[in-house]
């Protein structure tokens, strides 16, 4: 396994590294291949006003429709997919979640966008999305069933120093994601979310 990381020049980035960097250090995750950085800047697509750039991201009780960023799903297999063809990996798989409400994590887009990057790249490719029909709580009571350590994940949008915010909705979803999964959440938030 080859885990990728595309950095699209977003505010939370540093944080997220950092927080991938521990979790792959984790027994859990022993194995691996050493993690690719990679770089596809949206910073010249997004205006320098975007909450995404800024690091001041939308509130807690933000809708999901209400943080789409724009063809991040393309940037980020764009870019995976081109080291897979220069590395000789057939198969990239990425996390999106039921209920994601965004045009670029449909089943149709994740399999017209094996044909192209397989068309473009003349190598075959294919997206497996294997979270795509569960939730957020599914996922975690998955991961803690695995041993992995979710205290160690980032789903945050303005994380500072290694501590979630606890006030953007990304960490409202964690929190009733724990919740709801029944999994005592250990995350280090900087706040304590709302509920």
């Amino acid at each position: 396994m080859h885990p990728i990381y595309v950095s699209a020049g977003l505010a939370w980035e540093a944080e997220e590294l950092a927080a991938l960097d521990r979790l792959l250090a984790t027994p859990a995750f022993s194995g691996l291949a050493p993690l690719a950085r990679l770089t596809f800047t949206v910073r010249d697509l997004y205006p320098p006003t975007h909450w995404a750039l800024r690091g001041e991201p939308p509130a807690f009780d933000t809708p999901d429709e209400d943080v789409y960023l724009t063809g991040r799903n393309i940037v980020l297999l764009s870019k995976a997919g081109i080291y897979c063809a220069q590395h000789d990996i057939g198969r990239i798989a990425l996390g999106p979640l039921a209920g994601n409400p965004f045009p670029d994590a449909t089943p149709e887009f994740f399999s017209s966008m094996a044909r192209t990057l397989t068309l473009g790249l003349a190598h075959e490719l294919r997206i497996d999305t294997p979270f795509l029909e569960k939730d957020k709580s599914e996922v975690i009571r998955i991961g803690s069933g695995l041993g992995v350590p979710l205290e160690l994940t980032l789903s945050c949008m303005n994380p500072k120093d290694g501590f979630h915010c606890g006030e953007c909705s990304k960490c409202r979803e964690r929190r009733d994601a724990f919740n709801d999964a029944g999994v005592e959440d250990l995350t280090r938030y900087s706040v304590q979310p709302a509920r």
